[in-house]
């Protein structure tokens, strides 16, 4: 790592630290990752252990969420169900990241007929609504935790390929590119090592709020019926489960609701630090401003 990037870096973290939404963010994301992994050990019990004498049991000391129509501790499912979100939203973003990355390379830097096909592709994509995209994928596919990630992967590549595409078409032309194409460098060489790391920034601030997002997607698909199927909990497939209990039995959709909640908006405030950080506007009127006496 050069000593640019270390100087970087460290500007970056040091500007994260000073944002108090940007550190709050970052807590409640350690935690989930933290419940993520050890949700099934931290549930106080079985999130499929089903009682029928504790039915619809409001909070209490015994269940902090409250049971659902089957007596199941409401707990439990929230806490194993927040492995089900991240494992969606980190494989879908990845597969849309590496999708999305690779086919914006190609096009910026070969431009030409490639360019115009795969952009025409990504403008297919875009053409539908995101939820009807990933819905009309899931349909075909089949509904399952698997398929899901792929849709909602699918559903977001033209974002990525888009903001890469735009990356490459201003970096190309560089001295520094121009410098490597003269000594021969490889395609392949150039768009790793000169092309990738100058755009890096719009690409990391972009993944951080399409993980909100994919979050948001798969809650959705599960509301419907083609995410995750039962008995295993997720969110979006608890709210669904809770919707003929609104009156009756609030903290079926509370808890999960609030669950889907945070979890966005911590990805949001991270997101924003983020932009506002690594943007070069941003960077250039704060290093501005520090040096004015």
């Amino acid at each position: 790592m050069s000593a640019t990037t270390e100087s970087t870096g460290r500007r970056v973290l040091a500007a994260l630290r000073r944002d108090p939404l940007a550190v709050g963010g970052t807590i409640v994301l350690a935690l989930l990752v933290v419940v993520g992994v050890a949700g099934p050990w931290l549930a106080p019990a079985g999130v499929n252990d089903v009682d029928v004498d504790q039915m619809l049991r409001p909070p209490s000391g015994a269940h902090p969420f409250g049971t659902d129509e089957l007596g199941r501790d409401v707990l439990s499912r929230v806490l194993v169900a927040a492995r089900v979100s991240l494992q969606v939203g980190a494989v879908s973003v990845g597969i849309a990241l590496v999708a999305g990355v690779t086919l914006g390379l190609l096009a910026g830097y070969y431009r030409g007929w490639l360019d115009s096909v795969l952009m025409r592709c990504m403008d297919v994509l875009f053409a539908f609504p995101v939820l009807l995209l990933a819905v009309a994928i899931v349909a075909v596919l089949g509904p399952g935790l698997l398929t899901a990630m792929v849709a909602i992967g699918v559903v977001y590549t033209p974002i990525f390929a888009r903001i890469t595409r735009a990356g490459v078409l201003s970096v190309r032309e560089q001295v520094f590119v121009r410098a490597a194409v003269s000594i021969g460098a490889s395609d392949l060489r150039i768009m790793r090592r000169h092309v990738l790391p100058n755009i890096a920034a719009p690409l990391i601030v972009q993944t951080s709020l399409s993980l909100a997002f994919a979050i948001l997607s798969e809650a959705a698909l599960s509301f419907l019926g083609l995410g995750i199927q039962p008995p295993a909990p997720a969110w979006g497939r608890m709210l669904f489960d809770g919707r003929g209990f609104v009156t009756d039995a609030w903290w079926l959709g509370v808890f999960p609701g609030a669950a889907i909640f945070l979890t966005v908006l911590a990805f949001n405030l991270v997101g924003d630090a983020l932009r506002d950080v690594l943007d070069p506007r941003q960077l250039t009127l704060g290093e501005a401003r520090r040096s004015t006496p």
